[in-house]
């Protein structure tokens, strides 16, 4: 089965192995150089570091983004999630619903809106959302210990839910830990419900999210943002 296809039936795939422990520990060097400020989870607006710019480029990345999202897809946001003993933390069932946007224009089906390190929000309708693919890099092992992504497969085709229905969902769908070893990549849809719980382990999980996104997947006046 094509990733496009596991993708969009289940809302995200598991690919193990995409890049060597070399090449990603060559990575983690440049990054940890570059990004010397970062808060207590991480790095936001991570494109602005060339490491990561290249990163997303790269041929095994944009060739995945490119199956699932058509050939003039494009990298538009990443996040470096740093897990460890010292950094730790609890995220309940949600969906990925706000993008970046270079201004605020006011637009019906887009909102609320939001400011993050002065960068304008809003959150997107399910047709703009389902244009949208985060690859994640894990640069260290991932274990059902360590505070893994764990999804509920197939919400994705239900829209963008209410808080409620998310919790109902929680209840009544098994959830799945997406656990890889260094240099696997999990790719998602944003509107596939997720979480991850709290590492019980000394080991840390860093994981490079990347998000791209499809060509003309947002019409005009509205213009995503690198962030």
């Amino acid at each position: 089965m094509t990733l496009h296809k596991v993708v969009e039936e289940n809302g995200y795939a598991i690919q193990p192995a995409m890049f060597s422990p070399e090449f990603v520990d060559s990575f983690s060097r440049d990054i940890e150089i570059v990004a010397t400020a970062r808060g207590g989870a991480g790095v936001r607006n991570a494109l602005r570091f060339d490491p990561v710019a290249a990163l997303a480029g790269h041929p095994l990345l944009a060739g995945m983004a490119c199956e699932v999202l058509g050939n003039k897809s494009f990298p538009f946001r990443a996040t470096l999630f740093d897990k460890s003993p010292t950094s730790n933390w609890l995220v309940v069932w949600h969906q990925d619903t706000a993008l970046p946007l270079r201004e605020r224009i006011e637009v019906p089906g887009w909102g609320p809106w939001s400011v993050k390190e002065n960068i304008n929000y809003a959150h997107a309708p399910a047709g703009v959302l389902s244009q949208v693919l985060a690859l994640r890099l894990h640069l260290d092992d991932s274990s059902a210990d360590n505070g893994p992504l764990r999804v509920l497969p197939r919400s994705h085709l239900q829209g963008v839910l209410s808080d409620e229905s998310i919790h109902d969902l929680g209840v009544r769908i098994t959830p799945v830990d997406c656990v890889a070893a260094k240099g696997g990549v999990v790719a998602m849809r944003p509107l596939l419900v997720h979480a991850s719980s709290k590492s019980r382990a000394e080991i840390p999980r860093r994981v490079l999210h990347i998000e791209y996104a499809a060509a003309d997947s947002i019409a005009a006046p509205l213009k995503l943002a690198t962030a």
